[in-house]
């Protein structure tokens, strides 16, 4: 079992992964802000900021696989990019970082174009694009770093939470879309395809897209 560490781990993708982690039997620390008033069994909850990324890579002294589960809202919009690269290059060279990614960055067919270069909203662009500058901070580190990064389907998120199927499909760098047109994937089945990459590697320094 692994000691897994979730940055954001009370957010959205974030509790979905501490859930999944947790009922494996790994053990799981779930990182935020503030403390949750309602909290998963079994899970050690810590207050803290990746905007303080020394700080945090001391407390996580220790842990397998650092979980970015962010999102650069409100005010982290310029700061979770350049925060997330400090804390990356402060933990050990044997942690594994697995990233959230969205659905912006992931391709429309294999060569591109990516998913925000067509009809995406305006106003979640700027949060898009920076998580698409993790991803690049990720490629450049050193080639000892082992990392993940994973794109959700293009409906992903608390106002569309779907239920624990047990299924998804990878599609590599294209965004995953069923029969009829729609990329979808639950907050739990999404988990539960981190989790796998986390317990069984497949993805080596390289991002992959989920969806049903």
């Amino acid at each position: 079992m692994a000691r897994i560490a979730v940055i954001g781990g009370t957010g959205y993708a974030g509790r979905h992964i501490v859930t999944e982690a947790v009922g494996r039997g790994h053990t799981v620390v779930s990182v935020a802000r503030s403390l949750p008033a309602e909290r998963v069994e079994g899970v050690t909850y810590i207050e803290g900021t990746v905007l303080d990324a020394p700080g945090l890579a001391a407390e996580l002294q220790g842990v397998d696989v650092v979980a970015i589960a962010l999102s650069p809202r409100g005010d982290m919009v310029g700061k979770m990019r350049p925060a997330v690269a400090e804390l990356v290059a402060a933990l050990p060279e044997n942690v594994r970082v697995g990233a959230v990614g969205g659905a912006g960055g992931s391709l429309v067919a294999p060569g591109g174009p990516r998913v925000i270069d067509g009809d995406f909203p305006d106003e979640i662009k700027p949060e898009a694009f920076e998580a698409i500058g993790v991803l690049d901070d990720l490629r450049a580190t050193p080639a000892s770093r082992e990392w993940f990064y994973v794109h959700p389907a293009g409906s992903f998120g608390a106002w569309e939470p779907g239920e624990r199927t047990g299924s998804y499909r990878t599609g590599g760098e294209v965004i995953v879309v069923d029969d009829d047109g729609k990329s979808f994937i639950s907050g739990a089945d999404f988990a539960i395809a981190f989790v796998d990459e986390i317990e069984n590697p497949k993805h080596a320094r390289e991002r992959f897209t989920v969806g049903y």
